[in-house]
């Protein structure tokens, strides 16, 4: 059943997106924030961040500033904030209450890639907290919180996918008037952002380690390898750590039994 809220959304990345879409449908959407456009793909032609391709779909007025300032308007008392990327200074914080939805139960993997950094580092679930917005990374005030587990074949996407509608139930059990508990500072961990370094694949390490690595980052950023002397991105591997699906540069994705064809 639908709230009797108008609330802003701030998000852009593709989990941002998910949220976004979900919340218009139950929620009417006053206002999208997010980051101006982007060079993207080959061309690097300027494209629109997902969140704003769901926005302009679903007809709700987009907000692209480089920057958010203390001038910034709001026009609305909640905003929900989702893979948005853009520093919320303090005067904004305090005019609005600002619902972060993370993709881990905090305080484990505060940071810029929960879900990445939960996959490599072999945990067997994860999980959705709604909580304040504060100036410290990811530390506000928990208003709810639920786990789920990461199967043994779920990538990043897959767990993306599950953590979406389940940020939606959450702050349908939180809106509009949260309650809030400290959140612990005790066991927190912190999701650093991918590196190029991280991306590399040593095909020396453990199956199990190349496995996670691989499953972390598909099926949106990629491992990279040198495969039979040339450079690809690997997508996907067998439980052995060998590969399965590549893509060699300026090329698209295939099978690895493709590739050698190719090489051949």
């Amino acid at each position: 059943m639908a709230r009797e809220a108008v609330i802003g959304v701030a998000a852009t990345a593709p989990f941002g997106a998910d949220v976004l879409e979900r919340l218009a449908a139950r929620d009417e959407v006053a206002f999208l924030l997010t980051r101006p456009d982007r060079p993207r793909g080959r061309g690097r032609r300027p494209g629109p961040p997902p969140a704003k391709e769901v926005a302009e779909r679903l007809g709700i007025p987009v907000r692209q500033p480089e920057r958010l300032g203390a001038e910034t308007e709001l026009g609305v008392d909640i905003v929900v904030v989702a893979a948005y990327g853009v520093l919320i200074p303090t005067p904004l914080l305090d005019r609005a209450l600002w619902l972060n939805v993370h993709p881990s139960l905090l305080p484990r993997w505060r940071g810029a890639a929960p879900v990445e950094r939960a996959i490599m580092a072999g945990d067997e679930e994860t999980g959705v907290t709604i909580h304040r917005t504060t100036p410290e990374l990811d530390a506000g005030p928990i208003a709810a919180q639920r786990a789920f587990p990461i199967a043994p074949g779920d990538d990043a996407g897959a767990v993306y996918a599950k953590a979406a509608p389940l940020a939606v139930e959450l702050l349908d059990e939180a809106l509009p008037e949260p309650s809030f508990r400290p959140q612990p500072d005790e066991g927190a961990t912190y999701a650093k952002k991918i590196t190029a370094a991280d991306r590399e694949l040593d095909w020396s390490r453990p199956s199990e380690e190349i496995v996670r690595r691989v499953r972390a980052l598909s099926p949106h950023i990629g491992a990279r390898a040198v495969l039979d002397g040339r450079e690809v991105i690997v997508w996907r591997v067998d439980g052995a750590g060998r590969p399965l699906e590549v893509q060699p540069a300026g090329r698209r994705r295939m099978s690895y039994e493709e590739f050698q064809r190719g090489l051949r």
